[in-house]
């Protein structure tokens, strides 16, 4: 007790000795005044006033006004990116089931007679599994272990990519508050202009037999599988 209580009061006093020294020797430094170097209105993209709308005017919004069959084709941005529409798209959106005009011309058989970007074979191609409701309770249709996802080329354009403009959109023509400086590197030879989306591509990689997977050779043979052997030509 005698020991903690000299630790005690020696830590009080060094306590007492810093502190008046501190004030001994320490001096008032001058106010550093601050001066203002960059203003709120040039921060950002913005150069107008935060707080009121009264000058702030928005770049107006120029679409491309050619006519399908007479516009030039847009760049795609990068491989297999969707490709931009560079004409004129009044009454032709929005987009709807019984109403889609943008297959009047890019459908694959008349597409090259109207100069227009083919819809590819993608796009004609149903991956969805053929699930169903029953009683209100979702079930599922396949089996995903045992490769009964069926994929299956149709003539007709499916239903997943009716809805053209939920990936292609026509491109204001005003001026770029930062310019684009993006080079892009197409992997493919004719990649700024063509999918490559096609043939056995689109499948390539669904291979799932392998030493990493947990499909089985009695998977493999199942009789009943929707898409058939993964040996065989069931794709």
């Amino acid at each position: 007790m005698k020991a903690m209580s000299k630790i005690t009061i020696g830590l009080v006093a060094a306590a007492l000795l810093m502190v008046g020294c501190g004030g001994e020797g320490a001096k008032s430094s001058p106010k550093k005044v601050v001066s203002t170097t960059i203003t709120e209105e040039s921060l950002g993209l913005r150069k107008t006033d935060l707080y009121t709308e009264d000058s702030t005017i928005a770049d107006k919004t120029e679409y491309r006004t050619a006519q399908a069959t007479t516009s030039s084709k847009i760049k795609r941005a990068f491989q297999d990116a969707p490709p931009m529409i560079p004409h004129d798209t009044i009454g032709m959106l929005p987009i709807k089931v019984e109403d889609n005009r943008c297959v009047s011309c890019h459908m694959p058989d008349i597409a090259g007679a109207m100069g227009a970007t083919p819809i590819p074979v993608s796009h004609f191609t149903n991956f969805r599994e053929r699930n169903k409701v029953v009683n209100g309770t979702f079930q599922s249709a396949v089996n995903n272990y045992k490769n009964e996802v069926s994929i299956v080329h149709e003539d007709k354009l499916q239903g997943a990519r009716f809805n053209c403009s939920q990936c292609h959109a026509p491109q204001s023509q005003g001026n770029l508050a930062v310019e684009n400086t993006f080079e892009p590197v197409y992997t493919s030879k004719d990649g700024a202009n063509r999918s490559s989306w096609s043939g056995g591509k689109l499948t390539e990689s669904l291979d799932t037999v392998g030493k990493e997977s947990y499909v089985t050779p009695e998977d493999v043979a199942n009789k009943h599988s929707a898409a058939g052997s993964l040996g065989g030509s069931g794709h």
